[in-house]
């Protein structure tokens, strides 16, 4: 999902293969990362950029998981379009995990047609398949839209966000067709984005100040909208000034990051919880708990939707049953 960038020299040339070419004329775009993918599939993530990368690292059990490694998402700052990102996502997967009808698309050359789809706002830059089609992004993502809500009318709902992010997936698509954003501008990231950069030019503008998507400030505000800290990012003072939408409850984020509430991060909470109380040290990634000092009591977890483990209860009661040691005197 687009978070929206600015281009000081403006977007490729109509038609062009050449990733560099510049209309120069300053502009906006739907993407940050559309410029920089350059192939549809890689086992590389440096060497060249691709839209999925096909490594095989399913950080799960491999005889039932493979990890689809999409890597030409934007940094995402406003909860609607990250909720509207995933879901949409999650249905598409379900529905080819369930071989639901879908127009299949063998696209002739995808970084060509990402660029043109993310530096045409109107939605309407063609993009031609193996088989002389040419689709529009708007067509098909209406086709993916329209073929979601017929899988949910046929499957029902499976959490409560799906009504919700097939209304604004609507409402994106309507407002991409009638260049009128309005709808938007509290969920979506470039929408917001396009929002503020645009009322801070007109009103440089009606000042008598000359400036453009080329503007320094312009893009020091593209920048710091994604800022993390909340102290200075420009999204963070959006959200205090209610001018977002949100879609979790106050402090829910902060509080799944030492609580998740399910998944293996649950089992890796409860097992770095009770090795920091015990004193010991620990080593933790996808799939092993590790107790340095223990290696034996080792965990494997395949399982990336499991919440519960003997073996992390074992551990866990283990440690409770020390006491970590106290600090070492100093030498002098």
């Amino acid at each position: 999902m687009g978070a929206g960038k600015t281009h000081p020299k403006g977007g490729p040339v109509s038609g062009s293969t050449d990733p560099a070419s510049a209309t120069g004329v300053p502009s906006f775009s739907f993407s940050q990362r559309a410029d920089h993918i350059w192939e549809a599939a890689s086992t590389s993530t440096s060497r060249v950029r691709p839209l999925i990368n096909t490594r095989d690292e399913p950080h799960a059990d491999a005889s039932k998981y493979r990890r689809m490694h999409v890597i030409n998402g934007d940094s995402n700052m406003a909860e609607p379009t990250v909720l509207l990102k995933i879901v949409s996502t999650d249905l598409v997967l379900r529905m080819l995990e369930d071989r639901f009808p879908l127009t299949s698309l063998n696209i002739v050359s995808v970084p060509q047609a990402l660029r043109a789809i993310s530096h045409d706002m109107s939605g309407s830059a063609a993009f031609e398949t193996a088989d002389g089609q040419r689709y529009t992004a708007l067509s098909v993502q209406r086709h993916y839209l329209d073929a979601a809500r017929k899988y949910v009318d046929w499957h029902g709902e499976h959490h409560q966000h799906v009504g919700y992010a097939l209304d604004l997936w609507q409402r994106t698509l309507d407002a991409v067709h009638s260049g009128d954003y309005s709808s938007i501008d509290t969920e979506i990231d470039w929408a917001i984005k396009k929002k503020l950069l645009d009322a801070y030019i007109s009103r440089a503008q009606a000042a008598g100040q000359e400036t453009s998507y080329a503007s320094a400030r312009i893009r020091q505000l593209d920048l710091a909208y994604h800022d993390i800290d909340p102290d200075r990012g420009v999204y963070h003072a959006l959200v205090r000034r209610q001018a977002v939408k949100t879609v979790l409850p106050a402090g829910a984020a902060e509080h799944a990051i030492d609580e998740p509430p399910a998944t293996r991060a649950r089992l890796r909470s409860q097992f770095v919880k009770a090795a920091k109380a015990a004193g010991e040290q620990f080593t933790v990634d996808w799939v092993h708990m590790r107790l340095n000092a223990y290696p034996q009591h080792t965990v494997v977890c395949k399982d990336p939707f499991q919440t519960h483990s003997e073996q992390v209860d074992e551990v866990v009661a283990m440690l409770g049953h020390k006491h970590p040691e106290p600090p070492a005197p100093p030498l002098i």
